[in-house]
């Protein structure tokens, strides 16, 4: 891969988790301030299961809105939450200035099982919410920008591509602007996914996730949990460097980047980084990519 041949109309978004304690808030609030230089189209926050960061979600999205020159996507879910609680979360976000939702149908917190089930007073899934979110206080002039999941693997739950295309296609049709895909390691799983798509009628834009994780056992675990494959390749990468910090972000940098540019040489422009939180890593991704953060005027 050679800077030269980067793409200058590369777009990148990165995805950033609300923080679990002080010290995590000052990495978050270092990471943002590093990243947001770069000029991402968006940065989304992350929605803990069954809403168990719904707080610190907001105060997040919200000192992006009035401290940075970002534009925060707000996640959110609907499972374990009524209709009401969902919708109040939504006025909390208006309230903040924000004005683009990830509206996903959300994993449950432990305790509850693997399957979903429908809150009593709750959303039957992400369509009623992307409905809903959708359609709301349109006295207020305000239309919400609204991003959904995609997925180029089956998820654990898939019931077969012919389902999962048939949901996504609903999610359009409720008012989904994009869809935004787990992540994935071959260029051959996202585009096969986006031509059955655009055959099944799908037209939003569906943005590749690029992952930045560069510990193996963590990717691993997070894999399996959604339904992402980790090629044989990949394995070989990280082959006996469990405890070699810098050579596994070294490699995970230049895999996203690889990654990045095989899809950008067949035409997709935009893509969203899941960076855990590590700018240091999602800046060297980008570097290569050829996209620097813009100097600051003196």
């Amino acid at each position: 891969m050679s800077l030269q041949h980067a793409p200058k109309d590369i777009h990148v978004s990165f995805e950033f988790f609300p923080p679990k304690s002080e010290k995590a808030e000052d990495a978050l609030w270092e990471s943002v301030r590093r990243l947001e230089p770069v000029h991402p189209k968006f940065v989304s926050v992350t929605y803990g299961a069954g809403g168990s960061t719904r707080d610190r979600t907001h105060r997040t999205v919200k000192r992006m809105v009035e401290e940075t020159d970002l534009t925060p996507a707000a996640h959110l879910t609907c499972v374990g939450a009524s209709k009401e609680d969902v919708m109040g979360v939504v006025d909390d976000y208006l309230e903040a200035g924000v004005q683009h939702i990830v509206a996903l149908r959300g994993d449950p917190p432990e305790g509850m099982g693997a399957t979903f089930t429908p809150h009593p007073e709750g959303f039957a899934g992400s369509v009623e919410l992307i409905e809903a979110v959708r359609n709301y206080k349109p006295e207020l002039g305000k239309r919400f920008e609204i991003s959904v999941a995609a997925y180029p693997e089956p998820h654990p739950d898939s019931l077969g591509l012919a389902k999962d295309l048939e949901i996504l296609k609903a999610k359009q049709d409720a008012g989904a602007d994009r869809a935004i895909t787990q992540f994935f390691f071959e260029p051959d799983h996202y585009f096969e996914f986006l031509d059955a798509a655009r055959g099944y009628g799908i037209d939003i834009p569906i943005v590749p996730g690029i992952m930045l994780q560069p510990n193996f056992k963590g990717l691993k675990r997070i894999a399996g949990l959604c339904g992402a494959s980790l090629p044989d390749w990949l394995h070989e990468l990280y082959e006996g460097l469990d405890d070699d910090a810098e050579q596994r972000e070294l490699i995970t940098a230049n895999v996203a980047a690889d990654l990045t540019m095989k899809l950008a040489d067949k035409g997709v422009k935009d893509f969203h980084f899941y960076t855990l939180n590590k700018a240091g890593l999602s800046l060297s991704t980008c570097r290569l990519l050829g996209i620097k953060p813009e100097a600051k005027a003196a």
